[in-house]
C-alpha cells in the first residue's frame, strides 16, 4: 500500500510517498514560508513527478503531535482533506516516534526533542538496538533540567534528533551528560518516517477516518494559557 504522509511540526515542512518501506518520492523544504503556503504546492509536485494520483494511495499519514500548534492544525487539516475527497482511511503518528526513526541506525539511547519554549521541549525517549526501537517514556513536556537529571548516570550511548535537538544537546552537556547530536541530515523531523511509522502502525490496525484523524497536543495553546493567567490575575 503506498502511503502519502505529511510533516509539518516545526518549522521545516515536508511529504513523501513510502511503499513497502520504499521511499518512492520526497519533498522537503526548511525555508521558514508558512505551511499553509508551501504544503499542497510540495504534495502537488511529488505526486506529479513520480506519475502518481490520490487514486495510487492507500492511506494519507500526518504527524498528529506534539509540536507547533499552527503547523500540526495545517498537517492534520491537509491530511484529513486529502483522505477524505479520496475515500481512503488515514493514520495519525506522534511527531516524537517518526523522529526516533532518524536515529535508530545508532544502537543505545534516542533522545526526541522538540523546543517547547519556557525551557521545556517535547520529549520521548526510545532504546535503539540493532536498527529496532523499544519506546521507553510517553510524549511528555519536560524541563531540561529535568530530563538532564533522567539521563545523568546512564551509561548508555546516547544521540539527540528533532529541531528542539540542538538546545537539548546544549543543556545535556551543560550538566554533565555526554551526548551527540544526530547528523544534519537526520537531525530534523522528516515525512519519510512519518510514512514508515504509519506503515507499521497501519499493519496493526491504525487506520482511523478522515474525520477520526485528530491533533494531540501536550499543551494547551499559548493564547489559552495567557487567557488563563490573565483571568487569575483578575480575580486576585
Amino acid at each position: 500500500m503506498k502511503i502519502l504522509a505529511l510533516e509539518t511540526s516545526a518549522k521545516a515542512v515536508s511529504a513523501a510517498v513510502t511503499e513497502g518501506g520504499r521511499v518512492l518520492a520526497l519533498g522537503f523544504q526548511d525555508t521558514g514560508l508558512t505551511h499553509s503556503r508551501t504544503l499542497m504546492p510540495i504534495v502537488e509536485h511529488i505526486l506529479k513527478n513520480a506519475d502518481l494520483t490520490m487514486a495510487d494511495i492507500g492511506a494519507v499519514a500526518a504527524a498528529v503531535g506534539p509540536g507547533s500548534f499552527t503547523g500540526i492544525r495545517i498537517g492534520v487539516s491537509a491530511a484529513k482533506g486529502l483522505a477524505f475527497a479520496a475515500s481512503i482511511p488515514a493514520v495519525g503518528v506522534s511527531t516524537l516516534a517518526a523522529m526516533a526513526r532518524n536515529a535508530a541506525f545508532a544502537d543505545g539511547l534516542v533522545v526526541c526533542a522538540m523546543d517547547a519554549r519556557r525551557n521545556q521541549i517535547y520529549n520521548a525517549l526510545f532504546e535503539a538496538k540493532n536498527g529496532e526501537l523499544a519506546r521507553l517514556t510517553p510524549d511528555r513536556a519536560i524541563g531540561l533540567d529535568e530530563l538532564s537529571q533522567e539521563l545523568r548516570g546512564d551509561p548508555r550511548s546516547k544521540i539527540v534528533v528533532g529541531d528542539g535537538g540542538r538546545l537539548c544537546a546544549e543543556a545535556l552537556a551543560a550538566a554533565g551528560v555526554a551526548c551527540r547530536l544526530a547528523p544534519p541530515h537526520l537531525v530534523m523531523q522528516s515525512a519519510v518516517t512519518v510514512a514508515l511509522e504509519a506503515e507499521e502502525a497501519a499493519g496493526h490496525g491504525g487506520l482511523v477516518s478522515a474525520q477520526e484523524l485528530l491533533p494531540v497536543y501536550l499543551r494547551p495553546p499559548q493564547a489559552e494559557r495567557l487567557r488563563k493567567e490573565r483571568e487569575t490575575n483578575e480575580k486576585k
